[in-house]
């Protein structure tokens, strides 16, 4: 009998023990395959200003397990088709109170134009991206555009202070992701934390026309690239839709 018992303990030990090899073999097959989607989904771009183009891009690819046996996933970066995530955003209204914003309040029932820029006060976003949309806001507005807004992963402080530098009264909506949870959850985030002027994580830039919260129109640019995101693309989109 007593026999019988160390068999059966014996039995259930080794069971255990393939049962924890297992375990540990899949997650570390999980860690492989999410270390290999992020080393393919990082690059390098060589220019001497990321602002203006594509230097030192580096995509934050997001991981997450599914569960404790199934395989991870790589998050994808938003695109044509698909509904903006839920998430809340910060500005400070015309008479100086800050409040906050749900993206699902900002589209319901309306068509938005949204553009976003790697930083406040930054080159080409101060020189081109966001002049452009201030100039361009009443010919977007009738072509039935109802919101036209600027996102960033800046504090409300900042983006308050560039619309004030800027001149863009009521035209466009500065929007701040300060902790970039809307940015992650597009999945445009890039890390910029190798550069000199300590920006850390940011937006790579783009601009989009989203329809009670779905994406129309998608102009996703390269890192700080500033090519087919401008205040004349989207406006280009919207007459050709109306034709």
């Amino acid at each position: 009998m007593a026999t019988a018992f160390a068999s059966r303990v014996s039995a259930a030990g080794a069971c255990a023990g393939r049962e924890l090899a297992q375990n540990v073999t899949s997650r570390g097959a999980i860690a492989s395959l999410a270390e290999a989607r992020v080393t393919s989904h990082s690059a390098s771009l060589s220019s001497s200003s990321w602002f203006g183009s594509r230097a030192g891009l580096k995509q934050v690819v997001r991981y997450t397990a599914t569960s404790q046996s199934g395989a991870g996933r790589v998050m994808a970066t938003i695109a044509v088709g698909d509904k903006l995530p839920e998430a809340q955003l910060s500005y400070f209204d015309k008479e100086g109170a800050a409040q906050a914003v749900k993206v699902s309040e900002l589209t319901k029932g309306k068509k938005l134009v949204l553009f976003a820029v790697p930083g406040a006060f930054t080159p080409t976003c101060s020189s081109k991206h966001l002049p452009g949309f201030v100039a361009k806001a009443d010919e977007l507005r009738k072509a039935g555009v109802d919101t036209l807004a600027c996102v960033s992963v800046n504090d409300a402080f900042v983006m308050q202070a560039w619309g004030q530098s800027a001149g863009v009264g009521e035209n466009v909506l500065m929007l701040s992701d300060g902790l970039g949870k809307f940015t992650q959850a597009l999945g445009t985030a890039v890390d910029l934390s190798d550069k000199v002027e300590g920006l850390g994580i940011r937006s790579r830039r783009y601009s989009m026309l989203v329809e009670d919260g779905v994406v129309k129109v998608l102009n996703l640019e390269e890192g700080g690239a500033f090519t087919s995101s401008s205040a004349e693309e989207i406006l280009t989109s919207l007459q050709k839709a109306s034709v």
